[in-house]
């Protein structure tokens, strides 16, 4: 008799062994997003190990974005792997009706290390769900319609997080949501307003904020939703005492502060949330990603009391099949009690300011293509421009083809050194995994400074 096994052997393709197969199969059948299918073809990863990943043919590359900037533990973390395994033993899957001790106890330890009165968590399964639902709770808790977000953003794809991302991945997806406002947010080396220091311009920043939210009707804004830190539009770190500001203005104005910590929280900038580096409590905090690394797909909605209690005797209008899964809940716990067990974030804020801060400062005074360095903790930007006076970026502003020559060339160059860099229009990013080994990190860093001498003759 044949068995189940070999009868769905012969019924199903077989699993693909080689780099060649791997392709093959991908190309034939998956669809791959923000991408045109025909002109792609995306490398195949054979297996992962801390800050690095093998491809079929045994080449090992830094991963100097940490894939989508999730891996913040590294690729296959022991403790990580054995908590999946030890929960799959226990109980693979339970619906969100149910009360769940891994969920429970995640959503005491995220309670435990949020600030203030955020004290309850609201599961997804990723950060652009736990936007859409922070704003949902943001409409409902208000019953106001509008919500701002900030050009140079990205919260996301789905719907309304789509509508609220400011950068060119909304413009395929509109006409979105009409209530979204978008507005700009402080960015000294390229200010609005002709800003010469950090304080003039944060002081410029929140009075053109707060002017359009009275333009607007601040009667009718439901929340501001702002990246802690801006991610992939170029690792903006706000000025001193902006944060503070629009934390100012939303309580002024009765508009609820939606901090977006998807990219920047659960370590990357070397703090448990990214606005724990300026002492702001907003209203509500997502997050996704490195909360447990990516192992198995979580976000969430971290609440104040007082949201919380708007509907102790209300239905919340919202909810997902798999919120609060429990194998994702069970490597976020590990993962958790790894940060503190090594350090995690002491380690991650050393390594950024002794390491990283330094060599890209460096970077700064020796290359002519390099115009701006930023960054907290592991969490970097380097900004290339043609010319350093006026500013003028090396690539425009969403290149592609041809126009985005010089940035595919720093690409292919960092591979070729064995790393696999993190790049976006005209800036090079750093945000490797925080287990990474000091050697590593500099290696990486060298491969990159290497890059950019090549670059220097597209600057004038």
């Amino acid at each position: 008799m044949t068995t189940t096994a070999q009868a769905s052997d012969t019924y199903f393709p077989a699993r693909p062994s080689t780099d060649e197969a791997v392709r093959d199969l991908d190309h034939a059948h998956v669809f791959h997003s923000w991408s045109a299918q025909d002109e792609i073809n995306p490398l195949p990863v054979a297996s992962g190990s801390g800050a690095s990943f093998t491809d079929y043919e045994g080449r090992e590359l830094l991963d100097f974005g940490s894939q989508l900037v999730y891996v913040n533990l590294g690729h296959s973390h022991p403790r990580l792997v054995q908590a999946i395994k030890d929960q799959a033993d226990v109980l693979p899957t339970i619906a969100p009706g149910f009360a769940n001790d891994a969920r429970a106890q995640l959503a005491a330890m995220i309670a435990q290390v949020a600030p203030g009165n955020l004290n309850h968590v609201f599961f997804t399964n990723g950060g652009a769900d736990a936007n859409e639902n922070a704003v949902r709770m943001a409409r409902a808790f208000t019953g106001r319609p509008k919500v701002m977000s900030a050009y140079r953003s990205y919260h996301g794809a789905t719907s309304t997080a789509i509508s609220l991302t400011g950068d060119p991945r909304r413009w395929s997806n509109e006409p979105g949501d009409g209530s979204v406002v978008h507005f700009f947010g402080p960015y000294l080396y390229r200010s609005m307003w002709q800003a010469e220091t950090a304080e003039e311009e944060t002081a410029a920043a929140l009075r053109s904020l707060e002017q359009q939210m009275i333009l607007e009707g601040a009667g009718t804004i439901a929340a501001i939703i702002l990246e802690s830190v801006v991610g992939t539009n170029g690792i903006l770190v706000p000025p001193p005492g902006f944060l503070a500001g629009v934390r100012e203005l939303c309580t002024k104005y009765g508009i609820l502060y939606i901090a977006d910590e998807v990219m920047a929280g659960f370590g990357r900038t070397g703090q448990w949330f990214a606005v724990n580096n300026w002492d702001i409590e907003p209203d509500l905090i997502t997050f996704a990603k490195g909360v447990n690394s990516g192992y198995v797909p979580l976000g969430g909605v971290v609440i104040s009391d007082e949201i919380r209690e708007f509907y102790a005797h209300r239905s919340f209008g919202g909810g997902l099949t798999y919120s609060g899964h429990p194998l994702a809940c069970a490597v976020a716990v590990e993962s958790m009690k790894t940060f503190v067990d090594e350090g995690i974030l002491e380690r991650t804020r050393d390594l950024g300011e002794r390491v990283v801060k330094p060599r890209l400062e460096a970077m700064k005074e020796k290359h002519a293509v390099v115009g701006d360095v930023r960054g907290l903790g592991l969490f970097w930007a380097i900004e290339l421009v043609k010319d350093g006076e006026t500013r003028e970026p090396l690539v425009p502003f969403n290149a592609a083809g041809a126009d985005n020559a010089p940035m595919a060339e720093f690409t292919k160059l960092c591979q070729a050194g064995g790393v696999w860099p993190w790049t976006h229009f005209n800036g090079v990013h750093v945000g490797p995994p925080l287990v990474i080994s000091e050697e590593d990190l500099v290696r990486g860093l060298e491969v990159i400074d290497r890059a950019l001498g090549e670059l220097d003759r597209y600057a004038q």
